[in-house]
């Protein structure tokens, strides 16, 4: 098929599905444009293939938003997600990290669409548990050290402009290893973490974003946002 000129398409793009506008615009612009196997990036996930195709949507705004690769880089995730205009901090960095599962420092779509599905509202509790318990072991050891603990709710704080005393800090940290640390070897593994999150269910209750079940209907302005009070911060 040859390419057709933009004024023999009778429908608009905003008419068309995702793959006929997309199929639309190449034709008319003379260029090869591959789309995600869509149906295999939603197996696994609670999204449906409709919802991944407006994910993609999505991910290409972001993706674009900067350096125009259809990737995300680490500013873009800052800025889209975030609405953070800080180049550093922590808990951004870690939770880009996590994203980056290839740890090639950009983030593709089917990463995007995998690491985001844990944030779905059907996703077990199980899984939000390991994907916290990976961002706080900053060190990947498999252990969450009190240090580790302390750095990330000292970014966490900072990422949601809270200002507490370094002595509330400590008694954050302290009350945590508590209650989480069972054998009381200074650290938390993963079956602790697990108890702790059950008996503690607020440790989760940013894991669940809403919208995420209606993403055909309604692009948020950002993706995710820590929105941390200094009340979820004490048990």
């Amino acid at each position: 098929m040859g390419c057709l000129p933009t004024k023999h398409v009778r429908d608009s793009p905003r008419s068309l599905g995702l793959h006929e506008a997309v199929s639309v615009a190449a034709e008319s612009s003379c260029e090869k444009v591959d789309l995600p196997d869509f149906l295999n990036i939603a197996t696994g996930t609670p999204f449906t293939v409709s919802e991944v195709e407006a994910l993609y949507d999505l991910f290409r705004k972001i993706s674009n938003s900067v350096i125009k690769d259809g990737l995300i880089h680490k500013e873009e995730f800052h800025l889209a997600l975030f609405r953070s205009k800080k180049k550093e901090n922590l808990f951004v960095d870690r939770v880009f990290d996590l994203f980056d599962q290839k740890g090639n420092g950009v983030i593709e779509f089917g990463e995007f669409v995998r690491s985001l599905s844990v944030f779905h509202p059907d996703t077990p509790e199980e899984q939000k548990a390991a994907f916290a318990f990976r961002l706080y072991d900053l060190r990947q050891t498999g252990f969450i050290e009190r240090h580790e603990l302390k750095e990330m709710v000292l970014a966490l704080l900072d990422e949601s402009n809270l200002d507490i005393t370094s002595d509330a800090v400590e008694m954050i940290v302290d009350t945590t290893f508590d209650q989480a640390d069972a054998n009381g070897d200074g650290r938390i593994d993963q079956e602790e973490w697990n108890v702790f999150t059950k008996d503690n269910p607020y440790v989760l209750r940013n894991m669940s974003l809403p919208y995420l079940k209606d993403i055909t209907m309604i692009f948020p302005s950002f993706v995710i946002h820590s929105e941390v009070s200094e009340a979820d911060l004490f048990v």
